[in-house]
């Protein structure tokens, strides 16, 4: 059972885990072994509340499939029961990180007294370079 919040929580039957062969470099059992996890987490068919599950269908995060399956792989750490714990905690931040609501951006304006030192500054260059002789040969 994965805790996600104090009042949400997905069951062991939610979510599907399969042992892989990791890839990259490694020593001489890196053919033999599977340490690398494969999670794979419907949405749809998952007991999470409508809310949650609107935000991670409307999100745009490649790990969800069109399908609303969220798919991690995880392989960082050499055994199988440490890629399983980070497959988990990726899948708890997915789901968490879909709950927060962004602030919107409000457009700033520039100062009136900013704008008035760029024109200045500008008109200055502007004399500089005009007054400036011109080579004849």
């Amino acid at each position: 059972m994965l805790e996600i919040s104090n009042n949400v929580s997905l069951a062991d039957w939610e979510i599907e885990l399969s042992a892989i062969l990791s890839m990259g470099n490694g020593g001489q059992r890196v053919n033999k072994v599977a340490t690398a996890i494969h999670l794979r987490f419907d949405i749809n068919r998952s007991s999470l509340p409508a809310v949650y599950k609107e935000r991670l269908l409307a999100s745009k995060d490649s790990r969800i499939s069109k399908d609303g399956v969220i798919i991690i792989k995880a392989q960082s750490f050499r055994t199988q029961e440490m890629n399983k714990e980070d497959a988990f905690k990726r899948l708890k931040e997915l789901v968490t990180g879909a709950m927060i609501v962004q602030k919107k951006r409000r457009p700033t304006k520039p100062t009136k007294g900013s704008v008035q030192r760029r024109l200045t500054t500008k008109a200055n260059k502007k004399t500089v370079k005009q007054t400036r002789q011109k080579v004849k040969f």
